[in-house]
């Protein structure tokens, strides 16, 4: 029997909304590509890079397409493509256009750091791409290599121009401060909102993987970070640019886009948690900051059915947790990729 579509609900046999025992709606799915990555950003992985998960464990592009036609099925709206570094995994455009026709899904995003982006952002927005988040953490060439390892700010530049040539505004810029690093340039991320369609989120660093010491030396609150910001000129809180991220906003008068700041730290957003997220080698993990997840890799190869992917969601819920328990100067259980944080 097919399964109905949420927008059924009522009728007789309809499938129910997605939601967790504390009745959040689960609308979000972020889909981790691949776990591998072009840069080495300080507070993100070791320069030598991780112990990579062997291809033949990370979901092929039908594997998604399979998961994500289930979540559909019971309210799922909106796809984050991530990883790693997305843009490095083979013929990305081919997954997006198979995942734009799947009935329901009315979002698709990408968070990349913009390396290749200019060279494949019309390919992608083609196939049925319609936002972009970019990370950049500093706009010096000198402190881009110190901070990624590596060189190309002129690149990520680049495809901040080619998306807003493209006409995928808003655009959301995710930045990670850093007392000593990057915390002098707060001033200049925010001017970059007066005058084009950006929104400069500037992120909590966060203990994660190996970079505790880092973290505790480093650590800027987003209170202070819009304090700082608020010397430069006058901040009124304002509406976000959509999309399901958990950034506050703010602009300057006239300004035609906004700053932000995601504070997991010290504002923790999971009340309004609305997302899962699925690893790139399969599995439904439940809470960026905890361990609770479940396999969906084994089953699908094992030949589940669209019903028995449903019944998969439906039961992760049962161990979504209400909240991180995240805490400055304490380390999170796994090294989590900060391309995951924002919306």
């Amino acid at each position: 029997m097919a399964v109905e579509t949420i927008d059924l609900i009522g009728a007789p046999g309809a499938i129910v909304p997605l939601s967790d025992q504390f009745r959040r709606p689960i609308t979000y799915l972020r889909i981790s590509v691949t776990d591998r990555c072009n840069l080495r950003c300080v507070y993100c992985m070791p320069e030598a890079g991780l112990p990579w998960i062997p291809k033949a464990e990370i979901l092929s592009y039908e594997e998604v397409v399979r998961i994500v036609e289930a979540a559909a099925a019971i309210g799922v709206r909106s796809l984050r493509l991530t990883g790693g570094e997305p843009l490095v995994r083979r013929d990305l455009p081919k997954l997006v256009k198979r995942l734009a026709v799947i009935p329901g899904i009315e979002d698709i995003a990408l968070s990349t750091n913009g390396l290749l982006l200019a060279e494949m952002l019309d390919e992608l927005a083609g196939a049925g791409l319609t936002r972009v988040n970019l990370s950049l953490d500093t706009l010096r060439e000198d402190r881009f290599f110190s901070i990624a390892r590596r060189p190309g700010l002129d690149r990520v530049l680049a495809g901040i121009d080619a998306v807003i040539a493209r006409g995928l505004v808003p655009l959301k810029l995710n930045c990670v401060v850093m007392r000593g690093q990057n915390d002098d340039e707060l001033g200049d991320f925010a001017a970059m909102t007066r005058e084009r369609e950006l929104f400069v989120r500037f992120i909590e660093v966060m203990p994660v993987g190996e970079n505790l010491e880092l973290q505790r030396d480093a650590y800027v609150s987003a209170d202070e970070i819009l304090a700082r910001i608020g010397e430069v000129d006058e901040l009124r809180p304002v509406e976000g640019p959509g999309g399901n991220g958990p950034a506050r906003y703010f602009a300057f008068p006239g300004a035609r886009g906004a700053v932000g700041v995601i504070s997991p730290l010290s504002h923790d957003y999971c009340e309004t948690c609305n997302r899962v997220r699925l690893t790139a080698d399969g599995r439904l993990r439940l809470c960026l900051f905890g361990d609770n997840e479940i396999d969906l890799r084994t089953p699908v190869r094992a030949g589940a059915t669209q019903d028995d992917l449903i019944g998969l969601f439906e039961g992760s819920m049962l161990i979504k947790p209400e909240r991180h328990h995240l805490r400055l100067g304490e380390q999170a259980s796994r090294m989590r990729a900060f391309s995951e944080i924002g919306g």
